[in-house]
């Protein structure tokens, strides 16, 4: 069972972004080696926060040492070798697989650019962050970013969301 827990920032406004966030970390692990995470024994917890432009800028100059804001960051707290073990190596059986903050500026310019809404937007940035806590990183060469690009279209398709990785049509 995988639960996620949203916090928002004022600026991302109404929405029913728990749902959403649920909604694409379940499609993320599904499309994904750990699918039986879903049903396994163990409690599987996230953490979405949706913040400003200037908190994940900070965040990303004292992790990253990269002094801009970014769409979105992922902090792992299982080791990606370990992430199928993650039931028997909790005393609890509950287990915080990591955080995803989203910057809410990026998000909405990245949408616009795009064509796409805010919603679709950023269920594919909660998608793509939940594949890097699952362990898989498009850094590591383009073998690891195809197999992590074609991840995120089998999550996103479950959803009914298109292809972000199509060419764009016009």
């Amino acid at each position: 069972m995988i639960h996620v827990e949203v916090s928002a920032d004022p600026a991302w406004g109404q929405g029913d972004w728990q749902a959403l966030a649920q909604a694409a970390a379940e499609a993320a692990v599904a499309a994904s080696p750990h699918g039986p995470l879903l049903t396994g024994p163990a409690a599987i917890e996230i953490s979405v926060k949706l913040a400003d432009d200037a908190e994940v800028q900070a965040l990303n100059r004292q992790y990253r040492d990269k002094d801009r804001p970014t769409n979105v960051l992922s902090f792992p707290m299982v080791q990606a070798d370990l992430v199928d073990t993650v039931s028997m190596n909790s005393d609890d059986g509950e287990v915080l697989l990591g955080d995803i903050v989203v910057a809410h500026g990026v998000c909405v310019g990245e949408a616009a650019e795009k064509g796409i809404s805010l919603s679709d937007h950023l269920t594919h940035l909660v998608v793509h962050g939940v594949l890097h806590l699952l362990g898989l990183d498009h850094e590591r060469g383009d073998a690891d970013a195809d197999a992590m690009e074609e991840m995120e279209r089998v999550a996103l398709a479950r959803l009914g969301l298109p292809d972000p990785y199509a060419p764009a049509q016009g």
